[in-house]
């Protein structure tokens, strides 16, 4: 469940498919979770960046939200392989660009961009040097690349109470891939700087940032229903085995339940380099 992905875990099947559509259904409930998240790259981004590139733009929150802090000036462009949720995007009524293409593949022109940034869109690529070379490509010399990812998959537990809850009750439950393309994919940071460096990317700095994130607890069923691999496993049972995986995982987010609202801290990486 982290951003919108860009190709792998699933790749375009996937995103523009059940987890696509998905992630439309709950855009206002991801926007407010992920929101401090956001805010982490808008505050990154140089108010003097003038083209800038949104990788994995979901339903484009950040993308817009980069767009207001640079102004009309700027162009802003958000891609995605989503066509339902570029499409998303699109009905936000901005200005601003939005693409749907598969990052790995994609050819802009070189120096098309002097910032490339992104909010959980990076981990999901099949062969991620071969993407970060395209992004390297489309940077001009002095452009900055920043990312939020998410670190280990034991230092998220939100992420997994779902599927651990449910897994009795779902024995075709899609298992986590965690030595490859997926959510928690650039957990180990010494891959994310090797990937980057063979990638072309220069000044790699890579931090641990803890970022406490919440959404409305009437919200929690239909936010574990239908994303993640619980998400993915729902639409093949019966609603009586569904009325038991709701039974059995929904007290299982108590710890995190406080009062009207789900909280919990995401750990991840917030990633710097240079062009």
């Amino acid at each position: 469940m982290g951003g919108a992905g860009t190709g792998g875990y699933g790749g375009a099947k996937r995103w523009n498919g059940p987890s696509g559509q998905a992630w439309v259904q709950l855009q206002a409930v991801m926007d407010g979770m992920y929101r401090p998240i956001e805010q982490v790259i808008v505050d990154a981004v140089d108010p003097a960046r003038r083209s800038v590139l949104d990788v994995g733009c979901g339903t484009g929150g950040t993308t817009v939200a980069v767009a207001g802090k640079l102004g009309p000036e700027a162009r802003v462009c958000g891609v995605d392989i989503s066509e339902s949720m570029v499409e998303a995007a699109r009905g936000r009524g901005s200005d601003v660009e939005f693409i749907q293409a598969d990052v790995q593949e994609y050819e802009w022109p070189p120096g098309s961009f002097d910032a490339i940034v992104s909010r959980f869109g990076v981990m999901f690529f099949d062969d991620p040097v071969r993407a970060f070379g395209r992004l390297h490509q489309a940077a001009t010399t002095d452009a900055g690349l920043v990312f939020v990812a998410w670190r280990g998959i034991e230092q998220n537990p939100f992420m997994t109470t779902a599927e651990r809850a449910a897994a009795p009750l779902l024995p075709e439950l899609p298992p986590r891939r965690l030595d490859g393309p997926g959510q928690f994919a650039f957990a180990d940071a010494d891959k994310v700087h090797r990937i980057l460096d063979d990638a072309g990317w220069n000044e790699i700095s890579i931090e641990a940032a803890d970022i406490e994130c919440a959404f409305p607890e009437d919200e929690l069923v239909g936010y574990f229903t239908r994303l993640g691999p619980v998400g993915l496993a729902l639409p093949d049972v019966d609603d009586n085995v569904r009325a038991k995986v709701v039974e059995a995982a929904r007290p299982a987010f108590d710890p995190f339940v406080h009062g009207a609202e789900v909280r919990f801290t995401a750990a991840c990486w917030l990633v710097r380099a240079a062009r």
